[in-house]
């Protein structure tokens, strides 16, 4: 062996144990829960919970779980469409017909509605 080729060795070794110990890692790690709602708009919900709830601490508490537990068993897409069908809805005219009638679009937010169910029972 020529003292060229004990680098290489010593260097691909430690690629390999650098590679097994990062695989361990991941192993042994923890997996949280996604958090895929912005702050904005977890921060809009209470915003608009408290307002229906109380301006103090207790609804605040409140309201945080309940956007917590929304966010546990809704994807933030499907939150942000659910509420964007609703935001139509109120609006009213000819254009919101496709909004009341398809049932996929009543289907996402009954989803919506039963997380924020989810949510009043748990923290309410």
């Amino acid at each position: 062996m020529g003292g060229k080729a004990f680098p290489f060795a010593l260097r691909r070794g430690l690629v390999l144990l650098l590679m097994t110990a990062a695989g361990m890692g991941r192993a042994g790690a923890i997996d949280l829960p996604v958090n895929d709602y912005p702050t904005a708009a977890r921060a809009d919900y209470v915003f608009g919970c408290m307002a229906a709830n109380g301006q103090n601490r207790i609804a605040l508490e409140r309201c945080s779980c309940s956007i917590d537990i929304i966010a546990s068993v809704l994807p933030y897409a499907d939150y942000e469409e659910a509420e964007t069908i609703m935001s139509v809805r109120q609006r009213g005219g000819e254009s919101t017909g496709m909004f009341l009638s398809m049932p996929l679009m009543r289907e996402k937010v009954a989803r919506l509605k039963r997380a924020q169910i989810e949510g009043e029972l748990r923290c309410f």
